[in-house]
């Protein structure tokens, strides 16, 4: 599947199925949702075999953090997608009053998704979802690191999706590059910010708009007017889920020196809570990716002091919860993401100290910050920039399906999450719709230009028009013709007119008041 001919003809059969208008259908997109949902519910096992296999996750940890994201995103969209779907009105001016203006979301046509390793079920097929709610044909190339999980989802999609609008390349970097070199409407791309560079590049030779959900060292501030052991359970629980691989769990903690001991004891006490006294024979405990990736983290803890964990396993590829004390800001640790079980403490005196600290690095994806005091959290919120900010907990603003969830700067652009997934894979098309009637209106845009036309055109556009100022222009408007009936009719009509004009009003009035 590695040649260019492969990748081309892949790519070609997606935008065929787009362009025979089948994807665009409402009912054609909801079939083909719950053919995704129905496909998760008959094959939970599997998933949860190949996502033990790939990173040791058990059946709790597989669901809860793998498949209960697509299910809930595709619930949500299923429900949502005919209110998405319709035209989306705007405000008019005077000139537009009689008009129909509005938005229309309509498909790019073929998108290319690329998975992580990390979460390779939820961050692959979240993303899909709102790329059928869309409309769009769809690539999916999912993470050749998490094989097994590859491996199964290139073997269920075609069983359950469309065959020619959803198409799977399974493949390493030799793939991805060519599959890069063709020209898409739209790449999603989740992963490093070294890879996002290349993804970029690659779009750029297309126009080709990209979404990069990248990473970055999310800082965590605990402040000193805090319940400092309930900040430690939540950055324990958030820190060290999926061995740490997870691309917004806290990378460091900022906080005064005085905090410092306290903290490491408290995670200490934790993580044998949640883990017991031999982490390594936990169920609950992941394992590193790859060997690659267990020698990089374990390079990272040369030279420093480690306050906890520590113990390492290469042939399971085990790496302990590991706590680092009185690191230096300028160490091989501090410079980039660690994406593993390895927690710097890095000490500070004061907020206004933290924010300097976090605003001189990469705007990361994602921003943590404990305190009691709303001031201090809303201090570190408008002073600094990040992706998204959980204060008094960790990773949660990822579950809200009505966020949208992205980076900025460094650590990406672009978002997605429920309907803004959804935007994501639209173009948000400008219509208006007039009619042929009323030309004389238009006199005011045709030659010859007077400065009477250029003040009547700049009040017809200037002014705006809401729902509630239309009722009121139409009860002025029948208002207006009522006097004109009853002052040329007047004789001849007489309480005939009044009693024609009754039901007109009523309508007029039930307008202004709606």
């Amino acid at each position: 599947m590695g040649d260019m001919t492969n990748m081309k003809q892949i790519v070609d059969r997606a935008r065929a199925a787009f362009r025979t208008g089948k994807t665009r259908h409402l009912e054609f997109r909801i079939q083909q949702l719950k053919a995704l949902k129905r496909m998760i519910a008959e094959n939970e096992d599997a998933i949860k075999k190949a996502l033990h296999a790939d990173l040791n996750k058990n059946e709790c940890t597989a669901y809860t953090y793998e498949l209960l994201g697509v299910m809930e995103e595709l619930k949500y969209a299923i429900e949502n997608l005919p209110k998405w779907t319709a035209p989306e009105p705007v405000q008019k001016n005077l000139l537009t009053l009689t008009d129909d203006v509005y938005i229309h979301y309509e498909p790019l046509g073929v998108v290319l998704i690329i998975g992580a390793w990390n979460y390779p079920f939820v961050l692959l097929l979240q993303p899909l979802v709102g790329a059928i709610a869309a409309g769009n044909a769809v690539v999916l190339k999912p993470s050749e690191v998490s094989e097994h999980t590859a491996n199964l989802i290139e073997q269920l999609v075609p069983k359950y999706l469309d065959k020619e609008a959803f198409q799977v390349v399974n493949g390493g970097v030799p793939e991805t590059t060519l599959l890069l070199k063709e020209r898409f409407d739209h790449i999603l791309y989740t992963g490093s910010t070294s890879v996002g560079k290349i993804v970029m590049e690659a779009a750029s030779k297309h126009l080709t708009p990209v979404t990069l959900e990248l990473g970055g060292k999310s800082p965590c501030y605990i402040d000193k007017d805090c319940d400092v052991d309930t900040a430690c359970r939540r950055i324990t629980w958030g820190k060290y889920a999926n061995c740490g691989q997870t691309c917004i769990a806290p990378d460091y903690i900022l906080c005064d020196p005085s905090l410092q001991g306290r903290i490491v004891e408290k995670i200490k006490e934790t993580l044998k809570e949640f883990y017991g006294e031999d982490i390594k024979k936990s169920p609950d405990y992941e394992r590193i990716i790859n060997k690659r990736h267990f020698n990089r983290l374990m390079g990272l803890l040369n030279g420093q002091k480690i306050a906890y964990g520590g113990q390492n396993d290469e042939s399971t590829r085990f790496i302990a919860p590991t706590i680092l004390t009185d690191v230096a800001p300028e160490s091989k640790i501090m410079q980039d993401e660690i994406f593993g079980p390895i927690l710097p403490i890095l000490t500070v005196k004061s907020v206004e100290e933290a924010i300097n600290f976090i605003n001189e690095r990469e705007k990361p994806l994602a921003l943590y910050v404990f305190s009691n005091d709303k001031k201090v959290i809303k201090k570190v919120i408008s002073e600094t920039s990040s992706g998204g900010v959980t204060a008094n907990d960790v990773i949660m603003h990822y579950t809200i399906t009505a966020l949208p969830f992205g980076g900025v700067g460094h650590s990406g652009m672009g978002a997605y999450h429920g309907k803004h997934t959804f935007i994501t894979f639209s173009h948000r098309r400008s219509c208006l719709i007039k009619s042929l009637g009323m030309e004389r209106m238009n006199g005011l845009r045709y030659p010859p230009s007077t400065i009477k036309k250029v003040e009547w055109a700049k009040f017809f556009l200037t002014t705006k028009i809401n729902k509630r100022q239309v009722g009121l222009c139409l009860f002025a408007l029948f208002g207006i013709i009522a006097a004109v009936i009853l002052k040329k009719y007047h004789w001849a009509l007489k309480g005939k007119a009044l009693l024609l004009l009754l039901p007109v009003l009523r309508v007029a009035h039930l307008s202004k008041h709606k």
